[in-house]
C-alpha cells in the first residue's frame, strides 16, 4: 500500500468514526431527553438529570472507542481548534465537520424513530438571551480547555475528563451546555426536550466559537507550546 493510499484509508476511517460517533452521541442526547421527559412526570429537574447522566456516560464510551481512529472530536468547535493548532489539516477538518453534521442529524432521526415520533421536526423551544449565550461561551471554553489541558498532562484521562466536564456543565451553565455547533444545528430538528428553535441557533454557535478560541488563548498561556504540537494529538 502506497503512502497516499494509506493516508486516504486513514482519512476515510476517521470520517466514518466521526459520523458514527456523532450519530450515537446525538441520538443519546435526543433519545434520553425524550425518555427522561416521559418518565419524569413533569419534574424538569429529574428529566434533566436523566438526560445528563446518559449523555455523560455515552461520551465516555465514544471518546474511548473512537479516539484512536479519528480523535473522537464529534464537535466542529473542537475540530476548528485542532486545525488552528495544526494537529489536523484543512481538508481533514472540513471532512470531519461534514461527518459530524451529517451523522448528528441522522442520530436525531434515529432517536425519533425509536420513540415513534415524526422523523422530520422543527423545534419551537425558546433558548434566547445574553445569559444563554454566556452559558454557551463558558461551556465551550471549559470543554476545550479541559481537552487541551488533559491532552498535555494526562492523555489517557481524556474520555473521563470530557464526560465529567459535560456532566457538570449540564447543570452549572444556564444553557445546559450544548458546547457544540453540530449538535446545536441537529437539536433544531427535534421538537423535544433537548431541542432549540432554529432562530436561536446562530447566537449559540457564535458564543461557542468565541468560547473555543478563548480557550486556545488560555491554553497557550497556561500550557505553553513546546517545539511541536504533537502533545495535542489524540
Amino acid at each position: 500500500m502506497t503512502g497516499s493510499t494509506q493516508a486516504r484509508h486513514t482519512l476515510v476511517r476517521a470520517i466514518a468514526a466521526e459520523a458514527l460517533g456523532s450519530l450515537m452521541l446525538f441520538a443519546t442526547v435526543i433519545g434520553s431527553g425524550i425518555m427522561a421527559e416521559t418518565l419524569a412526570g413533569g419534574n424538569r429537574a429529574v428529566a434533566l438529570l436523566g438526560n445528563t447522566l446518559s449523555t455523560g456516560a455515552m461520551l465516555y464510551v465514544l471518546v474511548t472507542l473512537f479516539a484512536p481512529v479519528s480523535g473522537a472530536l464529534f464537535n466542529p468547535a473542537v475540530t476548528l481548534v485542532f486545525r488552528a493548532l495544526r494537529v489536523i489539516g484543512t481538508r481533514a477538518a472540513l471532512w470531519h465537520v461534514a461527518a459530524q453534521l451529517a451523522g448528528g442529524i441522522a442520530g436525531v432521526w434515529v432517536a425519533h424513530l425509536m420513540f415513534g415520533q415524526d422523523l422530520l421536526q422543527v423545534s419551537t423551544r425558546v433558548r434566547a438571551g445574553g445569559g444563554q449565550w454566556a452559558g454557551e461561551f463558558v461551556a465551550t471554553f471549559g470543554l476545550v480547555l479541559t481537552i487541551l489541558g488533559t491532552l498535555r498532562h494526562r492523555p489517557s484521562a481524556v474520555p473521563a475528563t470530557v464526560a465529567l466536564y459535560i456532566t457538570g456543565a449540564y447543570w452549572f451553565t444556564s444553557s445546559t451546555s450544548f458546547a457544540n455547533p453540530a449538535i446545536t444545528i441537529a437539536r433544531a430538528f427535534s421538537n423535544t426536550f433537548a431541542g432549540i428553535a432554529p432562530r436561536y441557533v446562530p447566537g449559540f454557535i457564535a458564543a461557542q466559537l468565541a468560547g473555543a478560541m478563548a480557550a486556545v488563548l488560555a491554553a497557550r498561556l497556561l500550557f505553553p507550546p513546546s517545539d511541536s504540537n504533537e502533545e495535542f494529538a489524540s
